[in-house]
């Protein structure tokens, strides 16, 4: 399988160690204008209206899910490479590149 993505952000490691995380975004989504620049660590910003009590604690789960995970976009694939391997492929934002994955054929026992 082979898909094509965009360079999203490059960052350094988070601890400081020798490689960067680069985030991709698929094609497809930019195309359809599904992404949208992210404007905190948890993605879009959304803001979500309660009347009473009652009605924000049983909301407080989807508000919650719609985060997609602390730090997480939803929408975007991350990679960690070595300082090496970044520098080898001379990446940078808004670069197409393609992902191929491959199942190992396994013969015999």
């Amino acid at each position: 399988m082979k898909k094509e993505f965009v360079v999203r952000s490059i960052d350094s490691a988070p601890d400081g160690a020798p490689y960067v995380v680069v985030s991709l975004s698929s094609v497809k989504d930019l195309k359809e204008g599904t992404m949208q620049s992210p404007q905190s660590p948890f993605g879009a910003p959304k803001v979500m209206g309660f009347t009473n009590m009652n009605d924000m604690m049983k909301d407080l789960n989807k508000m919650f899910s719609g985060m997609g995970g602390i730090g997480m976009q939803s929408g975007v694939t991350q990679l960690k490479l070595e300082m090496h391997e970044y520098k080898e492929m001379g990446l940078s934002v808004g670069d197409k590149v393609y992902l191929e994955l491959t199942k190992e054929e396994t013969l015999g026992i």
